[in-house]
C-alpha cells in the first residue's frame, strides 16, 4: 500500500479511484465495510483503491489537551488498512486552514481536482467541511454534478444487535472489559510501541519488563492484563504470551501511565525495538504493595492465572 501525505500532489495512476473516506479510529468491523465496499467498487471500475483519512483526528485538533483516545493512532490504523488490501492511504493533514474549508470547497477541492475520485464511499453518518456543513446528500448531489458516483453504507451491527461503535470500545476498555472490547473490534484491542528503559526494578526482582509508553493511546482501565505480544525480528514478528501492568506503578511511583509487559519464558533485550501488545483479558486492578516480596508472589499468581487463560 503507498501512502501519501497531500492530496493535492498525486501521481497519475493513484487519481481516479474510488475512494472511502474517514476516520476510521479502531478500523472496527464498521469501518472496514465501508473501506471494503470500496474495494469492490475499485475491482468492477477496474480503477485504484483509495482510503483518505485525516491526522490528526479532529478531536484531538478541537480539543487539545484532552485525553488520550485513540484505538489506532496513525502506525496502527495505516497497518490495519493495508491488511484490508487498500491500494493507496492518503493522508489530509486536518488544521485550522483544512478545518475552516467549507463542505462545497472540500467536494470540488480535495475529492474532485486533488483525488479526480471516480466513486466516493462513506459511512451513513459521515460529515465534513466547516462545521460540519456536509452529509452524505451533499456528496450524492454534489457526485452527480462533478462527474463522481457514491455510495453510503449503512450501520454494521454486532451479535448483540448493537452498531460496531468506536465509542462502544473506548466504553469497554475503560470498564476493564478487553474481551467486551474485542467482540466489537472484531480483534483484540492492541497497543504498538517501542520499548523505552526504565528503572529495571522489574529484572531486579525476577520478572523483566518491556515498558511502552502509551503516547496518543487510549487508556484503558489501569491493572492487570493477560496479553499476547509480537515482537518485532527482522524476518517478521514472533508472538509470545504475557502478563502486563497498565498503570502508575503505586508501589514504587511514577511520572504518569506506562504499559509494562512480562514475556514467559523470554528474556532477551528488547530495548529499542517495537512491540505489539494484546489485551485479552483482565486479570485485576492495580494495586499498591507493602513491599517487594508481596509484589514478587502477586506478579507470580498474576502469571499462572494469565497462562491458564491464554492456553
Amino acid at each position: 500500500m503507498r501512502i501519501y501525505r497531500h492530496y493535492d500532489a498525486l501521481p497519475a495512476d493513484a487519481r481516479g479511484a474510488a475512494v472511502a473516506i474517514g476516520n476510521f479510529d479502531g478500523v472496527h468491523p464498521g469501518h472496514q465495510t465501508v473501506i471494503n465496499e470500496a474495494g469492490l467498487i475499485a475491482g468492477d471500475m477496474c480503477r485504484p483503491w483509495a482510503v483518505l483519512t485525516f491526522e490528526p483526528h479532529p478531536r484531538a485538533f478541537f480539543t487539545p489537551g484532552s485525553e488520550p483516545f485513540r484505538l489506532t493512532p496513525f502506525r496502527s490504523k495505516a497497518r490495519r488498512i493495508a491488511e484490508l488490501g487498500a491500494d493507496l492511504l492518503i493522508v489530509q493533514r486536518f488544521d485550522k486552514a483544512f478545518s475552516s474549508l467549507p463542505a462545497e470547497d472540500f467536494v470540488n477541492t480535495v475529492l474532485v481536482d486533488g483525488l479526480g475520485a471516480g466513486h466516493v464511499v462513506s459511512g451513513y453518518d459521515f460529515v465534513f467541511g466547516h462545521k460540519r456543513g456536509g452529509n452524505c446528500e451533499l456528496l450524492l448531489a454534489m457526485g452527480a454534478k462533478e462527474g463522481f458516483g457514491f455510495t453510503a453504507v449503512n450501520a454494521q451491527t454486532d451479535s448483540s444487535g448493537e452498531a460496531h461503535s468506536s465509542t462502544r470500545v473506548r466504553e469497554r476498555l475503560g470498564d476493564a472489559d478487553p474481551r467486551g472490547a474485542a467482540a466489537i473490534l472484531g480483534r483484540d484491542f492492541e497497543i504498538e510501541g517501542r520499548v523505552a528503559r526504565g528503572e529495571a526494578r522489574g529484572k531486579s526482582i525476577g520478572f523483566p519488563t518491556a515498558n511502552i509508553p502509551l503516547g496518543a493511546y487510549l487508556r484503558p482501565a489501569l491493572g492487570v492484563y493477560a496479553v499476547r505480544a509480537a515482537i518485532e525480528q527482522e524476518n517478521g514478528e514472533i508472538w509470545l504470551d504475557g502478563v502486563a501492568n497498565i498503570g502508575v506503578r503505586p508501589t514504587f511511583g511514577s511520572d504518569g501511565v506506562v504499559l509494562e509487559v512480562f514475556l514467559f519464558d523470554f528474556d532477551d533485550d528488547l530495548y529499542g525495538k517495537r512491540l505489539r501488545v494484546r489485551l485479552v483479558d483482565f486479570l485485576r486492578p492495580e494495586k499498591k504493595f507493602d513491599g517487594v516480596d508481596d509484589l514478587k508472589a502477586q506478579i507470580a499468581q498474576d502469571s499462572a492465572k494469565a497462562q491458564k487463560i491464554l492456553q
